[in-house]
């Protein structure tokens, strides 16, 4: 199944599909083939939307259980911006990033900054942990006057309810 012009996910993915008994059929490859070729952190209903427009058969319980499986797989990593819905990016365990998350537009930036990366070591080392792991996400609004993303001025709020 794979060759040389073979995307770097299809291998990991065959082989966590075989390992767990399951097959690579074609709804799963299109379905992961959508997934990695979309940009941004798209949710559920996002994902199927882009992936109805070409396979008009493939349903949205299939489309969570293949993201499941790519989660499960390792090849993809779901996170909670307060936006009430799970997104998902590829997972990369060479490259870490953090977020900055606009509550009016939704809109997300990836950002990696080798300070605050030494400064957590550091933070963590004073209070005798090592970090095995991390995630920032930062909550702001973009500046953009002109954003297309932003919403109506009376429907902007934080969408975690919790927070003014």
């Amino acid at each position: 199944m794979s060759n040389d012009s073979s995307p770097p996910w299809e291998a990991k993915l065959a082989e966590y599909l075989a390992r767990t008994g399951l097959r690579v059929t074609r709804q799963r490859r299109a379905i992961a083939e959508a997934f990695f070729t979309h940009s941004g952190h798209p949710n559920i209903d996002e994902l199927y939307t882009s992936i109805r427009a070409q396979h008009p058969h493939i349903g949205q319980a299939t489309v969570y259980r293949t993201l499941k499986l790519l989660v499960e797989s390792g090849l993809a990593e779901p996170s909670r911006f307060g936006d009430g819905t799970t997104r998902y990016e590829a997972a990369d365990a060479d490259e870490h990033h953090d977020h900055l998350v606009c509550v009016d537009c939704s809109h997300i930036v990836e950002f990696r900054n080798d300070e605050i990366e030494r400064l957590q070591e550091e933070i963590a080392a004073a209070h005798r942990f090592r970090v095995t792991d991390h995630k920032m996400v930062i909550y702001g609004v973009c500046t953009d006057a002109q954003c297309p993303r932003r919403r109506s001025p009376s429907s902007q709020r934080h969408p975690d309810s919790r927070r003014p």
